[in-house]
C-alpha cells in the first residue's frame, strides 16, 4: 500500500489521455459526479493537482484553487490538465516531499497520504470521465489494487460529514479494479 511518485505519475498518464480524448462535443456531458460536467472534473483535478503542489513547496494555499475554483482550463484542457500534472510531480519529487505535513484545506496531511490521496483522486475522476465520453480507462492494476487498500483505510477515519464520498455501494468481488474503486467510493459501476 506504499504509493510512489512513479504511481502517482502512471495515473496521472492515464488520466490525461482520457483527458486528451475528450471529443469538442463531450466537454459539457454529465458525468457521474452529480451536476458536475466533464469539464466541471477535469478542471477540478487540475485545480486539486495546483493546491497540492503550491502546498508541497509549501505556499500558502492558492484562493483561487479552494472551494469551487474558476475555470482554470482555457482553450486547451488537456494542455492546461498536463502542465497542472507536471507541476504535481515536480512538487512531489523535492526533497523530504513524502516525509512532511503539508497544508490543505481538510487540515494538516503527511505527504504520502497526500501522494495517496491524488492517485485516488485520479483514478475515482479519471473513472468518471471516461464514463461520461465513452473512453476505457487504462491505468495499471496494481495501482488501483493500492488505491483500493488506502480508500478502506482512510474513508473510515473521515471525520462524519467531512468525506467527499457517497456511501459505497455494492459491487462483485471479480469486478475489474477500477470498478471496485469506484463503488467503495460511492460510485455505481
Amino acid at each position: 500500500m506504499t504509493a510512489t511518485i512513479d504511481d502517482l505519475s502512471r495515473a496521472l498518464d492515464a488520466t490525461g489521455a482520457l483527458v486528451a480524448g475528450v471529443a469538442d462535443d463531450q466537454w459539457s456531458a454529465p458525468t457521474p459526479c452529480t451536476g458536475w460536467s466533464v469539464r466541471d472534473v477535469v478542471n477540478h483535478v487540475t485545480a486539486g493537482n495546483h493546491l497540492f503542489a503550491s502546498s508541497l513547496r509549501g505556499n500558502p494555499l492558492p484562493v483561487t484553487v479552494v472551494g469551487a475554483p474558476p475555470d482554470l482550463l482555457g482553450p486547451d484542457p488537456a494542455g492546461s490538465f498536463h502542465a497542472s500534472a507536471d507541476a504535481l510531480v515536480q512538487a512531489f519529487a523535492l526533497p523530504g516531499a513524502l516525509d512532511r505535513e503539508i497544508t490543505l484545506p481538510m487540515g494538516q496531511v503527511p505527504g504520502l497520504q497526500a501522494l495517496n490521496m491524488r492517485i485516488t483522486e485520479m483514478l475515482a475522476h479519471g473513472w468518471d470521465i471516461a464514463r461520461a465520453s465513452g473512453q476505457t480507462p487504462r491505468y495499471p492494476d496494481s495501482v488501483v489494487e493500492d488505491q483500493i487498500s488506502f480508500s478502506r483505510v482512510l474513508l473510515p477515519n473521515l471525520p462524519a460529514g467531512r468525506t467527499p464520498f457517497a456511501p459505497s455501494r455494492p459491487v462483485p468481488e471479480d469486478a475489474p479494479p477500477l470498478d471496485r474503486l469506484a463503488a467503495l467510493l460511492g460510485r455505481t459501476p
